[in-house]
């Protein structure tokens, strides 16, 4: 029987061959997840990113694609006083092979994390497997996991049929703005894509995905002595506080939609009435049309509170991540990789989430994709965050069964890029 007529959740020769290969891979793929987890690459750590960016760069350099570093441009970001900053962040890594192959798949993740500079720095072992330590699990295990798939994939002879764009971001936590213009053109000329998020701590990978939405809101009011002349004074912190409390009245009135005001930023000594306060509000829609409404509501919600007098705002953002449902090309690919898995003895689950990630943006560019293909492991974005060691090899080999698949024709990725228009 050919390989090609083999079930899904059945291993061929080549299969075995490439997961023996991936076993022996365990201890380098930890020792590098670790090297990398020790440098600190926080969103906002443009030196340590930068310092990662080329050791990432000389990784991928063992696969057969050309890797080049893309400058980002300048991420806008309101500071507390309102004034709109701008920060350069790190090189988007974008690896490329075989751009003329009938099939084409596109490959995300990112190096950044949530821990600051001068945070969360060191790597303890927790015992029973698990492994502490910062961007381990989300996701610096995750790229080792796509490296290692690439690596074992290109080994074999099915190399030829598979050509594949992949895109790394220095700023996925702060939600893609520099980098998602080259995320979205990747995935537009690819048939499936897949990103290496960790899935979640029960092994469950993500379904459908809501929409995010952030703003910075900053209103204005005027100035004045709060003992001598209040009655001067117009207080953009109390215009702030009303939003506040209107805007948190609205979760739930649609269905799956919620809102959450962050920080306020305003005022100072209490005998001055504030001019100036930035509320840093999030939002998550599971459809478009929730997302719309959303909108909508902080648009009407913001006329509303402007009306006092005195008071003016403005607003930055909005939804940087359109919502991901489930849908036919979605769903036929859930299935496909769930039957995949079983030839390595795991049952996969799909549970929707409010989370997103990369894999919104590549489903935006109409892509289905598959986007918690990384460790397993969990308490992410915590001090508390960890990896499942031995998921390392296991992922990898998880991803490079994926890959036979989608180049042996068992999993039809052109067939199932075109359910995205249905």
């Amino acid at each position: 029987m050919n390989a090609d007529d083999l079930p899904l959740g059945e291993l061929s020769d080549l299969d075995r061959k490439a997961l023996d290969h991936l076993a022996t891979r365990q201890d380098a793929m930890l020792e590098r997840t670790v090297q990398w987890a020790k440098i600190n690459t926080g969103s906002w750590n443009a030196d340590g990113l930068n310092t990662l960016a080329p050791m990432i760069v000389d990784a991928f350099g063992e696969t057969e694609a050309k890797v080049d570093l893309i400058k980002t441009d300048l991420i806008e970001k309101v500071d507390g006083k309102g004034v709109m900053q701008g920060f350069q962040s790190a090189p988007v890594i974008r690896a490329t092979a075989r751009p003329d192959a009938p099939l084409q798949v596109v490959m995300t993740g990112h190096y950044d994390t949530v821990f600051p500079d001068g945070t969360f720095t060191e790597i303890t072992d927790l015992g029973g497997g698990k492994l502490n330590g910062p961007g381990l699990c989300d996701m610096k295990g995750g790229i080792c996991v796509m490296l290692e798939a690439l690596k074992a994939f290109e080994s074999g002879p099915l190399k030829e049929r598979v050509g594949y764009q992949v895109v790394l971001s220095p700023d996925e936590e702060t939600g893609n703005h520099a980098s998602n213009s080259h995320i979205m053109d990747a995935a537009r000329t690819a048939h499936i894509g897949l990103t290496f998020e960790p899935c979640m701590e029960d092994g469950s990978f993500s379904g459908a995905r809501k929409g995010s939405a952030v703003w910075d809101v900053i209103f204005q009011g005027k100035s004045a002595h709060a003992g001598r002349e209040p009655e001067k004074g117009r207080s953009a912190l109390m215009a702030a506080a009303e939003f506040a409390l209107k805007i948190e009245a609205l979760t739930d009135q649609r269905e799956g939609t919620t809102f959450n005001i962050g920080s306020i930023d305003g005022g100072d000594a209490v005998n001055v009435v504030p001019a100036l306060c930035v509320v840093r509000l999030g939002a998550r829609a599971p459809d478009g049309p929730s997302a719309d409404w959303a909108q909508g509501e902080v648009d009407r919600i913001l006329a509303e509170v402007t009306q006092r007098d005195g008071i003016t705002a403005h607003t930055h953002g909005g939804f940087y991540r359109p919502p991901k449902p489930r849908n036919a090309a979605q769903n036929q690919l859930f299935g496909d990789v769930a039957e995949t898995a079983k030839a390595l003895g795991i049952e996969i689950n799909f549970k929707d989430t409010g989370g997103v990630c990369e894999g919104n943006n590549v489903f935006a560019a109409g892509t289905p994709n598959i986007d918690t293909l990384g460790v397993r492991g969990g308490r992410i974005h915590s001090a508390e965050e960890f990896m499942m060691v031995d998921s390392l090899s296991e992922r990898a080999g998880l991803a490079t069964l994926i890959l036979h698949r989608i180049a042996d024709g068992r999993i039809d990725a052109k067939a199932i890029k075109e359910l995205m228009k249905t």
